[in-house]
């Protein structure tokens, strides 16, 4: 039996894709289209039965001031990030609640004190494994979410350590800290099948609600859990678990605003959920009879979630193979097909997270035309001494956000 993938292998063309006169277009090129993106923004209100205030959305994925605006304007109000900039730009879009979903150390957490003390109408608060973690943010308006070991091994606390969750707390109290909640974040399960994912899932969430009761019975309460990533997103919309009283759960995907190829095979096709960003590439050769190669390497569709790194929409002859830095190679199996030198080919990435931060720009795409060309306004990472480079927070104006 062949091994499960967690990728969709091709997408049925939709014109509303297609950009009319892109002979002005630099490829490869981050298109992002407004209506798709509203509709999967809508989409996920309508899973959580139209509370906003259940999604942690993580604009890691989002990236642009314009879908984090777009977010608020739907009434999503709290979110997690990775990084200071990230931090920066949900602060400066009107986030009213963000969890930096990071182990912060040494000058980072500086600067995320930095933020919190410019943004004092922002709710701030950070992840903790260890007592030197909880420490660091001593005197300042930061709070705590404990950080959980699910068993990705990435980070945080395994869920068997119940006497360190304990002494953490206990910390916590008495550096007059507040405690917001456990982070719990089970992606290892992306790769299983639907009922083999859900079945571990809620296995895990069994364990997760027994350590909520014991930290309860020790007098501490747990204003909020947060669950859930795109993978297991499914999972915990089933967990009757969650919906009990004495805590705020709250689920945070992040791929599903824009969709990648690998989030469309997770998530049940009855959601509605479509690719609201794609790469426009363009064909600049034929090296020999079956494949062509276009202007799309890794560092314009991220290659880290392994090869083929993306689908090309309305071609399924054509399959991506291992990319170089500025190639993406592709096997044609249908010559009487292959497109053509200086054709264009629209892709879906494998992982949309990191190929959106490969752009400086995206286009914005409605019905064929370009609305407008937006910074990826938390692309990478801010200027890396504190105190010392100026413009570290320079945010160019961003354009208005379309309302859902």
């Amino acid at each position: 039996m062949a091994p499960y993938n967690p990728m969709l292998s091709e997408f049925p063309w939709d014109e509303r894709y297609r950009l009319t006169g892109i002979e002005d277009v630099l490829t490869p090129a981050l298109l992002v289209y407004p209506d798709f993106l509203a509709a999967n923004i809508a989409c996920t209100l309508h899973l959580l039965a139209g509370n906003a205030d259940r999604w942690r959305a993580h604009i890691k994925t989002a990236k642009l001031a314009y879908t984090l605006r777009m977010l608020v304007e739907a009434g999503v109000r709290n979110f997690k990030c990775a990084t200071t900039l990230e931090l920066l730009v949900a602060c400066r879009n009107a986030a009213e609640d963000v969890l930096l979903a990071y182990p912060a150390m040494g000058a980072n957490a500086r600067r995320v004190r930095e933020i919190a003390d410019q943004f004092p109408e922002v709710r701030i608060s950070a992840l903790a494994e260890n007592e030197e973690q909880v420490r660091q943010w001593h005197g300042s308006r930061v709070g705590i979410f404990l950080d959980l070991n699910p068993g990705m091994n990435r980070t945080g606390i395994e869920q068997n350590q119940r006497q360190k969750i304990t002494t953490l707390l206990r910390e916590m109290e008495d550096l007059g800290l507040e405690f917001r909640g456990l982070h719990y974040y089970d992606g290892q399960y992306g790769a299983l099948v639907d009922h083999e994912r859900t079945v571990a899932a809620h296995a895990g969430y069994d364990r997760l609600l027994e350590l909520v009761d014991e930290i309860r019975r020790n007098g501490t309460a747990v204003p909020e859990v947060i669950t859930a990533g795109t993978p297991t997103f499914p999972s915990s919309l089933a967990y009757a678990g969650f919906h009990r009283g004495g805590f705020v759960h709250r689920v945070s995907p992040g791929t599903l605003v824009y969709c990648d190829s690998t989030s469309l095979a997770q998530l049940p096709s009855e959601y509605g959920y479509a690719p609201a960003a794609m790469v426009l590439t363009r064909v600049i050769s034929c090296p020999h009879d079956g494949r062509i190669t276009c202007d799309a390497g890794h560092k314009a569709v991220s290659a880290d979630a392994g090869v083929p790194t993306c689908v090309v929409v309305g071609h399924s002859g054509l399959t991506p193979l291992a990319p170089s830095e500025e190639h993406l190679p592709l096997n044609s199996n249908n010559e009487m097909v292959r497109p053509r030198v200086g054709a264009a080919l629209y892709l879906v990435p494998r992982h949309i997270c990191p190929t959106v931060n490969n752009f400086d720009s995206a286009l914005l795409v409605r019905d064929g035309q370009i609305l407008a060309v937006e910074k990826v306004s938390a692309r990478g990472r801010e200027a890396p001494l504190l105190g010392t480079l100026e413009g570290r927070d320079a945010v160019l104006k961003p354009a208005a956000a379309e309302k859902v």
